[in-house]
């Protein structure tokens, strides 16, 4: 499992830039998370404390009630609510059974005050993808 999530960790922005080490410290903290089809696996509007990639199966995000996307195999959400522990700002419901590796803050943020380098990274990717944000 650890190589698995390490994998999917790296096609994460919020992580790109993060070496082996790095990335095993944060991998050991997910948590597999399964939802059937159907189901809402987070709710716009509503507090958020974590931050998911999907494993497997796939789920469409709606905002204000309104399809946006669809979300795969290697995407990912809630990177927002990981850092600012604040309301979701999508649905995400899940289209088939749908299998997740999950991170909570409570467990994200203790890391995070504890590694310097790890922050000061995620700090660089937060603030590189701000940057590419404002110029489109």
């Amino acid at each position: 499992m650890a190589d698995a999530t390490k994998d999917l960790l790296k096609q994460v922005p919020l992580f790109s830039g993060l070496g082996g080490r790095e990335l095993s410290s944060i991998s050991g903290l997910l948590r597999q998370r399964t939802f059937p089809a159907g189901g809402a696996v987070v709710t716009e509007g509503q507090g958020g404390a974590g931050f998911f990639v999907i494993e497997s199966g796939t789920a469409h995000v709606t905002i204000d009630g309104k399809d946006v996307r669809t979300l795969g195999p290697g995407d990912h959400f809630g990177e927002i609510a990981l850092i600012t522990d604040s309301i979701r700002t999508a649905t995400i419901t899940a289209d088939t059974d749908l299998s997740c590796y999950g991170l909570a803050i409570w467990e994200f943020r203790p890391l995070v005050e504890s590694n310097a380098g790890i922050a000061w990274k995620l700090l660089q990717n937060v603030a590189r993808q701000l940057a590419e944000a404002e110029h489109r």
